[in-house]
């Protein structure tokens, strides 16, 4: 019979059943547990009830829709976490970890890689005091301006929501999507659910569930991170959608991405650099023939923005730049 992973402890995973929704232990086949095809969460398998054991074990796999990996550089494979999501929800805030434009960056590049849809939540808003961005042109990467934000990641094809998870009733003031429309867009769909530790990502599946929920990441401590972190991947359900809870991240590695691969991971980017006269051009001089000269030489508020993305790969190039794979590991 079908059933879908939520939960692993190595040999032994915690599946749903597709007839009837019943939770069951079931160990795995040797043969399933190797490689870059070992059974993570959100796999679809198939299992068999073992009378002579009494316990159900998982017999074969249904082929992916896609995986949440990364790279083993020096094993040249796949770390395989999760598969057949729908949606990664970066979430990151205003304050309380302090706002990095650069993390939410590398979380969206992660989208891209691995094919899905992004929601963006910005957390914590009912801290969040709004000051005149004085300067687009000058805008430091941890100074947080909500509309400037979204301006910057406009043309990601993201969804962006703008949330208090620890207040329900907080009503968005600079956004027109809240909690609200983010159940209502999740519904029916697989989210990973990805960013710093403190962020509230646990707060927010819990708002999301209206509190029937309660992960133990939510006991924050005295210097606003979670004391207890989530230390493993399940899928929680609720109502008709599924969220994939992660462990809790201080930073977002990008050292397994290759330095070549780098840019078509910023769509925004991409669709410029596809027109640039030089093959292994870093797009960082100002120089004729380069496809962002032009950008560098105008003044509007459209090509700071996209400066704004640019630098940031340059950040995230140097990064992925400074190691030879023999010394990167995972």
């Amino acid at each position: 019979m079908k059933a879908r992973i939520i939960r692993s402890d190595k040999r032994v995973f915690d599946c749903r059943l597709e007839d009837n929704h019943k939770i069951v232990p079931a160990t795995a086949l040797g043969n399933l547990l190797k490689g870059e095809t070992s059974l993570v969460v959100g796999d679809y398998v198939e299992v068999e009830f073992d009378s002579k054991v009494n316990e159900y074990k998982i017999v074969s796999s249904h082929p992916r829709r896609n995986e949440i990996f990364r790279l083993q550089v020096r094993e040249h494979r796949k770390r395989v976490t999760a598969a057949n999501c729908d949606l990664l929800i970066a979430v990151t805030s205003a304050s309380m970890p302090e706002y990095k434009r650069g993390v939410l960056d590398r979380l969206l590049l992660r989208a891209v890689q691995w094919g899905v849809d992004a929601f963006v939540v910005f957390n914590k808003m009912d801290t969040y005091l709004q000051h005149p961005v004085i300067d687009e042109a000058k805008m430091d990467e941890n100074e947080f301006h909500i509309e400037y934000e979204v301006a910057r990641l406009k043309n990601i094809n993201g969804v962006f929501f703008e949330i208090a998870a620890i207040d329900s009733n907080y009503k968005p003031r600079f956004l027109s999507n809240g909690l609200a429309e983010l159940k209502q867009m999740l519904q029916g769909k697989t989210a990973i659910v990805v960013g710093q530790s403190g962020v509230g990502k646990s707060r927010l599946i819990s708002a999301l569930s209206d509190g029937l929920v309660e992960l133990p990441s939510l006991k924050i401590s005295k210097v606003g991170k979670g004391s207890h972190t989530t230390t493993w991947s399940e899928i929680v359900t609720i109502g008709n959608f599924e969220l994939i809870d992660s462990p809790g991240m201080r930073s977002i590695s990008v050292e397994d991405i290759s330095p070549d691969d780098l840019i078509q991971y910023f769509p925004d980017l991409f669709t410029y650099a596809s027109h640039c006269k030089f093959t292994n051009c870093k797009h960082s001089e100002k120089i004729p023939g380069c496809a962002f000269h032009p950008i560098f030489q105008s003044s509007n508020r459209d090509s700071y923005l996209l400066l704004s993305r640019l630098q940031s790969y340059q950040r995230i190039l140097e990064e992925v730049s400074s190691k030879p794979d023999w010394q990167k590991k995972w």
